[in-house]
């Protein structure tokens, strides 16, 4: 599979950790640039008589805060992972990291009008894998097989009836 992280032999590794690329790349880059422009604002305002209402020290200070509270929260977004192991699956999405086992993961959901992929869990939960996008295309989707493949290699066998 074209993009799928392989391993020291060259084959495919099923255990890679899942990272968006395009969503990361577009948060790195404008993180960068929040900072610049934030910056280059605070820099370039007239300084007027503060009495008068210009811009002081402090308001400069303070337009950087902010470009750096975006970037920050960019950074974040670039941040976001799920990462497999034979025990499970943890999940590092904007907000929340949870872990997961495999055997708590009914099935693997890539469809519909979901940006990211989802998974079932066996307590009917739906945790959104933030780290798989659609946004990637192809790769997005052979993420998804992926991550589906080790949920059937790792789930015990359901009983039935």
């Amino acid at each position: 599979m074209a993009g799928v992280p392989a391993d020291s032999r060259g084959q495919p590794d099923p255990y890679a950790v899942f990272r968006p690329r395009q969503g990361r790349r577009v948060a790195l880059t404008m993180s960068v640039l929040s900072v610049v422009i934030f910056t280059g604002g605070a820099l370039s305002m007239p300084s007027v008589d503060p009495s008068l209402g210009g811009w002081r020290l402090s308001d400069r200070l303070l337009l950087t805060c902010c470009g750096l509270v975006v970037a920050a929260a960019l950074w974040r977004f670039a941040s976001i992972r799920a990462v497999p192991s034979a025990q499970g699956l943890v999940i590092r999405n904007l907000v929340i990291t949870r872990k997961l086992e495999w055997a708590q993961i009914i099935s693997v959901q890539f469809g519909g009008g979901a940006p990211w992929v989802s998974v079932d869990l066996d307590d009917t939960d739906t945790v959104a894998v933030m780290a798989i996008q659609k946004a990637d295309g192809a790769l997005g989707q052979a993420e998804a097989a992926r991550l589906s493949a080790l949920v059937q290699v790792h789930s015990r066998p359901r009983p039935t009836g």
